[in-house]
């Protein structure tokens, strides 16, 4: 499989993609959502939710978490 440049997006992501990946690799939303559920009218689960709460308060985002479904 090869890409052409123009369907190839670099973006440089720092420390948010290192504790992101390590959050994923734990699997954290998914047992957060199995341990609370989820409900039909959900937008962002709560795994999301607490994923969001960690980067930001580990400094990594200054953003609110409105806007942290551009990251996931």
């Amino acid at each position: 499989m090869s890409f052409s440049e123009s369907q190839i997006k670099v973006q440089y992501i720092a420390h948010l993609g290192i504790v992101g990946g390590i959050i994923d690799e734990m699997s954290l939303v998914e047992q957060i959502n199995q341990l609370l559920g989820t409900h039909s009218q959900e937008i962002i689960s709560a795994g999301q939710v607490v994923k969001g709460m960690i980067l930001n308060g580990l400094g990594f985002i200054c953003a609110p978490l409105y806007l942290f479904e551009k990251f996931f």
